[in-house]
């Protein structure tokens, strides 16, 4: 929680904010908004702001087969940005290799003091408070923009049809409307002001052999195939990611690097009776100021073909593919947005923003800063439910708080 809003409790019920806040995400929360077909959801929340605020314009922006931004308010003026899709799509079929689970989450849930649910904290809870400061802005005349952009969490292009789309909704925006002076990034992270952002990459990394049949195990090179033999390839994995995090800090700035695996994938779950070539590693990479991306594939590969030069993966060949979704980038300290935010944040919660270092989460403020528009982010907090991790908790007196600061610093 941010300094300052544990004063806020006892006032939850009387907040200006409070109830739209929540409308807001019980709105949202009826309809499910899976990357890349966000459009029932911008179109049911583009009706309920209509009738509840009839003076303004909602405009619903649709790209793709299914993709669609909301979006309010005077292109010409700082841009207030969050999104519309959700990280897990809400449905456990799709879902369930991530989540190991098979029922559907549960629906919103919202105390006097906190609100619960699927999608809050990517994106849904700071989008909500980002809607009401800006309708609050907007309502005193200050010719501000929101966008609750589609597809706006990462997706690689290097893994099937449900990859990253060619441009996302902020892509579309930005090709179609004039650029804004400054932007503010709404979207859960650390209690503090972010003006630098890490960069992000995929990699996809792929060690094949020779297929065989699991009733003649010496079909296979290696034999049992390259399941069977896939250990050390996670391990050099782990090594590589210990050594990249460990060098690819950044003094100096405000974020830091991250990598993992994601994905391991091999064969057929309907065709078991054999054994697969290739074996297959999606592995996510935050990266640093100065990143190479090829060097870093560069390095994973030379680490993974050690570790197997004189073992059963021998005989195998090792490729790493990169796909950079973007990379690390920065706001000057020193900005008139950056200032705003820190005079806003000290007016809301009665001191200055938190100093940080090692962030690693990426957003779509390194697409803003791409495009040479001054970006900072702040958002609410969110914490995993301790009945149902799919779901988030955030408080709502945040919510209402960062509602108010997302209006001031829009002025």
């Amino acid at each position: 929680m941010a300094p300052g809003l544990r004063r806020l409790g006892p006032l939850l019920s009387t907040a200006p904010e409070y109830a739209d806040i929540v409308r807001v995400l019980q709105v949202l929360d009826g309809v499910p908004s899976p990357y890349g077909h966000e459009a029932a959801a911008a179109v049911r929340l583009a009706s309920w702001c209509t009738a509840r605020w009839p003076w303004l314009d909602w405009d619903v922006q649709r790209y793709g087969k299914g993709g669609a931004n909301l979006q309010a308010g005077d292109p010409r003026g700082v841009l207030l940005y969050s999104h519309l899709d959700t990280s897990l799509s809400g449905d456990p079929s799709e879902d369930r290799p991530i989540t190991a689970r098979a029922d559907a989450p549960p629906p919103l849930k919202v105390t006097a003091s906190e609100a619960e649910g699927f999608g809050l904290g990517v994106a849904r809870a700071p989008a909500a408070a980002a809607l009401i400061g800006f309708v609050s802005a907007a309502s005193r005349g200050i010719p501000a923009r929101l966008l609750l952009a589609g597809s706006g969490t990462h997706r690689s292009t290097l893994h099937g049809p449900g990859g990253r789309p060619r441009r996302t909704g902020l892509d579309h925006y930005l090709a179609t409307a004039p650029r804004p002076p400054a932007a503010i990034v709404a979207k859960g992270g650390p209690p503090t002001i972010l003006w630098e952002e890490p960069g992000a990459l995929y990699l996809r990394l792929r060690v094949a052999g020779r297929h065989g049949a699991v009733l003649a195990r010496e079909s296979a090179d290696p034999p049992g195939g390259v399941i069977a033999h896939a250990a050390p390839v996670i391990e050099a994995v782990e090594r590589w990611r210990a050594a990249y995090v460990a060098a690819g800090q950044a003094p100096g700035t405000q974020v830091g690097a991250a990598a993992g695996i994601g994905s391991l994938t091999a064969g057929r779950p309907d065709k078991p009776d054999l054994f697969p070539a290739l074996l297959e590693a999606g592995i996510y990479v935050v990266t640093v100021p100065g990143a190479d991306p090829q060097a870093i594939a560069d390095a994973l590969r030379h680490d993974v073909e050690t570790a197997c030069a004189n073992g059963p993966l021998a005989t195998c060949t090792v490729e790493v593919d990169v796909d950079e979704i973007h990379p690390a980038a920065a706001t000057a300290a020193d900005a008139p947005i950056v200032r705003a935010a820190r005079a806003a944040w000290q007016t809301e919660f009665g001191a200055s923003p938190p100093p940080i270092t090692g962030w690693t989460g990426s957003t779509d403020g390194v697409v803003l800063r791409a495009h040479g528009i001054d970006t900072v982010r702040l958002g609410p907090a969110s914490r995993p439910s301790p009945e149902d991790p799919r779901c988030d908790v955030l408080d709502v007196a945040s919510l209402a708080a960062y509602a108010r600061l997302y209006a001031r610093l829009l002025s």
